[in-house]
């Protein structure tokens, strides 16, 4: 028996965005019951060789949650991710809804703040967050009971 209540009758819907540049899927996942979703691993564009930052993938996701009139209540990150940069903000400041990621953001924080010798002014304590999950926590989408799950191993602070 799962550790993690989980109600089968509820289905939400899923609707995948590949983006080929970083090889990565972002999700677009709406409470059935109701017009709010989440966005989880959201993208943003990087020209390497320009060192230019361009919004594409994620003004897609944009379009796809306006053009369906849905309603962005979370926007989730699995972990942070090294071979792209996250649209979370981005698509915060368009839409709004919560970001959130797994508790142990700050070792990785902590760890990269180190490594990139970031001064004091970047703070380590996950505070460009809106939570920070631990292992076993819960929160809503729409009708949708979420959980988080720790899932160590391609960072600390991995989550699923």
């Amino acid at each position: 028996m799962s550790a993690y209540p989980v109600n089968m009758s509820i289905k939400p819907e899923v609707t995948a965005f590949f983006d080929e540049d970083t090889n990565t899927i972002s999700y677009v996942v709406k409470d059935p019951e109701s017009n709010a979703c989440a966005v989880v691993d959201s993208v943003m564009d990087i020209d390497y060789a320009a060192g230019r930052i361009t919004f594409a993938h994620a003004d897609n996701i944009i379009a796809f949650i306006k053009d369906n009139g849905l309603e962005l209540e979370w926007i989730i990150e699995t972990h942070v991710h090294a071979d792209h940069l996250s649209a979370a903000p981005y698509i915060q400041e368009k839409l709004g809804g919560k970001l959130g990621i797994g508790s142990k953001i700050t070792v990785v924080q902590d760890t990269f703040g180190k490594v990139f010798n970031e001064g004091t002014e970047f703070q380590r304590d996950g505070s460009q967050f809106d939570r920070l999950f631990e292992d076993g926590d819960t929160y809503q989408v729409g009708s949708m009971t979420c959980f988080a799950i720790y899932t160590p191993g391609h960072t600390p602070a991995c989550m699923v």
